[in-house]
């Protein structure tokens, strides 16, 4: 079931003078329908296409509101009725395919309201019908004062702006003016479907009309006769009475509400002159405010003069501080520039310096092989110098051994008796 939002016309759950103004509307159309092709652009409920279906070849309603739709289909099943989910400024439909087409209370709903009025002309045959209707904004202001402007309308019209709107599009344009009118009727007990309406006087404001009616043509109309619809609970006087009892119904409620509106008051009264003996006293504290805000602002002016003193010290030093800034940033600049040349000189060394080194191990692993050779040498001389060692050792223990001899035949007393006598060996000194 579609959300009642207290917009959308919704039969049993609106009041009987709103659902009769669109009912109205819509008998006004079903005048115009017979044997015809007839699109209703913005159905709401379908309750109206279903209205249209009884008097045309066949009817369609489309509505952008999916539930709407859903609801209708339920509702009013019937073999030349059908409903659609579309949009009124971009209609599902080939050029000509209706002889009528009606729109009633949507225009103001839509932004784009002159796509509307286009899209109803792109879909009528040549000779078709569009019936569009919409509320005066001036009428519909004045009975809003209180309530404030209607949330779901986008654009409200004036007669004059509606009229020309229509003339933009359609050749011809018929014009109506829909109004509540008080009336007396006299019917008979068993009426058939003939009837004569007698209205007196001719003068018509449309400024003070309640709704714009139009029947729009792509060729020339015949006749705008007067056209009164009585709905069944159109016994004024019994409205009336009805309308009575209910006010006096609302007046018991509302002198109650005044009743404890009265207790109230005197709540508040009492109330007020608290408040006003806090506001007295709140008003000499905030006098004390007052005086102590003002040294405060002296102060701060004082503050004030002391920081543009003090901003203009330091832009002064921020300029000092920017111009040795500049210096430190030419001397980093040459002492990059410089490191880069000490770099590539550092280089460039470093790899002579490779170079040599390389060299040097070279040389080196040369002499360590000779030193190797050099200590085989050294080991087979060592050898070689043990040897000879120990023979000369031995040698020199012959020889103490020899010379003890010597000494000893040299000291023998026979030795010396004979070299005395000229007589032995002759021993030499060494």
């Amino acid at each position: 079931m579609a959300e009642f939002t207290g917009e959308r016309v919704v039969p049993g759950q609106v009041d009987p003078d709103l659902l009769n103004e669109h009912l109205a509307r819509y008998a006004f159309a079903a005048r115009l329908c017979s044997h015809k092709r007839v699109l209703d652009i913005g159905c709401g409920m379908g309750y109206g296409t279903a209205e249209l279906a009884r008097h045309s070849r066949s009817a369609t309603g489309i509505d952008l509101a999916a539930a709407a739709v859903a609801d209708a289909r339920q509702a009013y099943p019937a073999g030349n009725l059908q409903y659609a989910c579309a949009s009124c400024t971009n209609l599902p439909f080939a050029d000509a395919s209706f002889d009528l087409a009606v729109s009633f209370e949507v225009i103001e709903h839509i932004a784009e309201w002159r796509e509307m009025l286009v899209e109803a002309r792109r879909v009528l045959r040549p000779g078709g019908q569009f019936i569009v209707s919409t509320p005066n904004r001036l009428y519909y202001a004045e009975t809003r004062k209180l309530a404030g402007p209607n949330p779901y309308h986008d654009h409200e019209f004036e007669f004059e702006e509606f009229r020309l709107a229509l003339e933009e599009l359609f050749p011809s344009v018929s014009l109506f003016l829909q109004n509540h009118a008080a009336g007396i009727v006299f019917q008979p007990i068993h009426p058939d479907e003939s009837a004569e309406v007698t209205i007196a006087g001719s003068a018509i404001a449309p400024d003070e009309s309640n709704f714009f009616l139009a029947v729009c043509a792509l060729g020339r109309q015949l006749g705008a006769p007067t056209f009164v619809y009585l709905p069944t609970t159109a016994n004024l006087l019994r409205e009336r009475e009805l309308h009575i009892s209910r006010l006096e119904t609302e007046l018991v409620t509302k002198n109650e509400w005044l009743d404890a509106a009265r207790l109230e008051h005197q709540e508040l009264v009492e109330m007020f002159r608290r408040q006003t003996e806090e506001i007295r006293q709140k008003n000499e504290w905030a006098a004390k405010l007052n005086g102590e805000v003002g040294a405060q602002r002296q102060r701060i002016a004082q503050l004030q003069d002391e920081v543009v003193t003090q901003n203009a010290e330091m832009a002064k030093l921020a300029a000092g501080y920017e111009a040795q800034l500049a210096r430190v940033e030419d001397e980093s600049r040459q002492f990059v520039a410089h490191a880069q040349e000490t770099e590539l000189r550092i280089t460039a060394q470093a790899e002579a310096v490779i170079r040599e080194l390389e060299a040097k191990c070279a040389e080196l692993a040369s002499c360590v092989d000779l030193l190797h050779k050099t200590e085989e040498e050294a080991a087979a001389q060592t050898v070689w110098a043990l040897s000879l060692k120990a023979e000369t050792d031995e040698l020199k223990a012959a020889v103490a051994r020899y010379q003890t001899q010597v000494n000893l035949a040299r000291s023998s007393r026979w030795l010396k008796l004979g070299r005395a006598l000229h007589v032995g060996p002759e021993i030499q000194e060494q």
